[in-house]
């Protein structure tokens, strides 16, 4: 093969083709327009000889060529990438786009200190918070697609670097002025009350029925919702409760008119992780963000020590 006749942009609409078997799709991840996303296909399997994407029943399928080329052709993309990515990072210059994997309640208490220490020292600098997926969500190709993640769990990212961000524990949340929230302590009443379960994306239970459950204890569910905040919203205009970190309570007790309840039971306490893929390890800029996120959290250990 001639490689000064190959267009190297062609490699990536390759690369996009065999991770989402979809002309479509593929156009849309690279920013392509259809008719030119099956040109380059066209091209693509003349070049190869191989039709690479082929149709089966409703649904493309790949080729075994296509899907051995898929690991190679990832490994080559970054290495050619990493012939043009600079060495140094210069936050008071730079424009760089960072992508960060945050669940809600997380952005809620780190977002506005991180932004408040990068604003002055670098003002060109975004943050994409990108939607959450769980880890066991989360496509092969994740790692080329994100930053930094934050998450409990401390081996839920294997491959990821990982890192201790902050600890917290779960606090029983009611609003202001409920009429029970002093009672909550005794079991009776607790179990009694209504619950609000967060369920988040993946999951089959709330975690604290989980932990409730193994110690024989069966609370009255009467709504599931899948975030904390959402939860939250609700306690705060009803007389439900909820479980949830309890430093999310204290950053919206004032706005939302809420308190924390004593329960029966304490659960556990635990702590966020920031993990970062291993490819960013010695990124200039990802070491940048990293060191600005760790703060964030050291100052929110701090904080609760102060209150403590």
């Amino acid at each position: 093969m001639n490689l000064a006749a190959l267009d190297l942009n062609l490699l990536v609409a390759l690369d996009a083709l065999l991770s989402d078997a979809s002309v479509s799709r593929a156009a849309t991840r690279i920013g392509l327009s259809q008719p030119a996303m099956s040109h380059a296909l066209r091209r693509l399997r003349e070049i190869l000889d191989d039709p690479l994407l082929v149709r089966v029943g409703p649904r493309m399928e790949l080729t075994p060529r296509a899907q051995g080329l898929r690991a190679p052709l990832k490994q080559t993309l970054e290495q050619v990438r990493g012939l043009f990515v600079a060495d140094g990072f210069d936050p008071a210059t730079s424009q760089r786009r960072f992508a960060l994997m945050i669940p809600d309640h997380v952005v809620n208490l780190v977002l506005a200190p991180l932004m408040a220490r990068m604003t002055e020292e670098a003002p060109g600098v975004r943050l994409d918070v990108t939607p959450w997926r769980g880890a066991a969500l989360r496509a092969e190709d994740f790692p080329r697609h994100v930053d930094l993640v934050i998450n409990c769990h401390p081996d839920a990212f294997p491959g990821f670097h990982r890192q201790r961000l902050f600890g917290d524990s779960d606090s029983l949340a009611v609003r202001r002025g409920h009429p029970q929230a002093a009672k909550l302590r005794r079991m009776e009443v607790f179990l009694k009350a209504r619950h609000v379960a967060v369920i988040g994306r993946g999951l089959a239970e709330d975690p604290i029925d989980t932990w409730l459950l193994a110690r024989g204890i069966h609370r009255r569910i009467a709504l599931s919702v899948p975030s904390y905040l959402q939860a939250l919203h609700t306690v705060a205009r009803s007389d439900l409760v909820a479980f949830v970190p309890g430093r999310l309570i204290g950053s919206l007790s004032d706005q939302l008119g809420l308190v924390s309840a004593t329960p029966p039971v304490q659960p556990d306490g635990d702590e966020e992780f920031l993990f970062w893929p291993t490819r960013n390890q010695n990124d200039p800029g990802s070491t940048w963000l990293r060191r600005h996120m760790l703060a964030v959290g050291r100052d929110l250990d701090r904080q609760k020590k102060r209150a403590a």
